[in-house]
């Protein structure tokens, strides 16, 4: 395959399906990554959205079905296997998690069933769906939602409201103040305190920032680079394919894992950390 055809082809998987408004006023879909990017701030990724919202809707559908369809006596095996993620789940909360509330354990298992299926889109051959698509006239179509950092960051940030909400809830204003004002650099004396206030409001604002984007943006790396060597890897010879993309599918099946795993977990101790009223 020729080199310019080569990027070609990376930047058309690399592109999203971006619905904004036009230079010319009128909205539309994109047509090419020029446009896409000409359409600013507010566009959307269509594909992205679509593909999440999707997702989630599969996940809320299937563990209803279990959950209406459960029974006291011999569970079936798909109930086997809800059971199994639900136990998983809570006693992960349960060590993880100390303080009361009931919203974290529902929280932290749609967390990461919903980031494990967005991943496991990944496992789907890459030029499989975007071919699909073309034949009904769409020609983008990134279907890994957690390759995007749009959606990654959008997860993250909502997981950063959810820290400030509940540490003024269980805190008050003046414990939260109090704990961004006062910490780590503490004084005996109140006038040194006062002046080591700039410095805790700092380190600890930039602790507190930092975390949804860390959070987002490991998801969205280990993905984004995985989802880029199985395109890599559809450049080459058929042959040479199938040697290389299935061990790195099997291996990849532990990645999608272990980064759901992964952004539940620090959800969990995030929050735990907000519950926190010690200090």
């Amino acid at each position: 395959m020729a080199a310019g055809s080569s990027t070609d082809y990376i930047k058309h998987h690399l592109t999203n399906l971006v619905y904004g408004q036009h230079p010319d006023g009128t909205w539309g879909l994109a047509h090419s990554a020029q446009e896409a990017a000409e359409m600013g701030f507010w566009s959307f990724n269509v594909d992205s959205l679509g593909w999440s919202i999707a997702l989630g809707a599969l996940f809320l559908g299937l563990f209803s079905l279990a959950a209406k369809k459960a029974t006291t006596g011999v569970p079936g095996g798909f109930q086997n296997f809800v059971e199994i993620c639900v136990e998983f789940i809570d006693e992960t909360v349960s060590d993880t998690f100390h303080g009361k509330n009931p919203m974290v354990a529902p929280l932290a298992l749609t967390i990461f069933c919903w980031v494990f299926l967005m991943n496991f889109m990944d496992l789907i051959p890459v030029d499989f769906l975007p071919e699909l698509f073309k034949l009904f006239g769409i020609h983008y179509m990134k279907v890994v939602p957690s390759t995007d950092p749009n959606v990654t960051l959008g997860m993250s940030f909502s997981v950063f409201f959810l820290i400030i909400f509940y540490s003024i809830k269980v805190k008050g204003i003046g414990g939260f103040s109090g704990e961004l004002a006062l910490h780590p650099f503490s004084a005996e004396y109140p006038v040194a305190q006062a002046l080591l206030i700039p410095f805790n409001l700092f380190l600890e604002i930039l602790n507190l920032v930092t975390k949804p984007i860390s959070l987002g943006l490991r998801l969205f790396g280990n993905m984004y680079a995985g989802e880029m060597i199985f395109i890599l890897i559809a450049l080459l010879p058929f042959w040479i394919q199938w040697s290389l993309s299935v061990p790195w599918a099997i291996f990849h099946i532990l990645v999608i894992s272990l980064q759901a795993f992964i952004f539940m977990v620090l959800t969990v101790v995030y929050l735990d950390m907000a519950h926190e009223t010690d200090h």
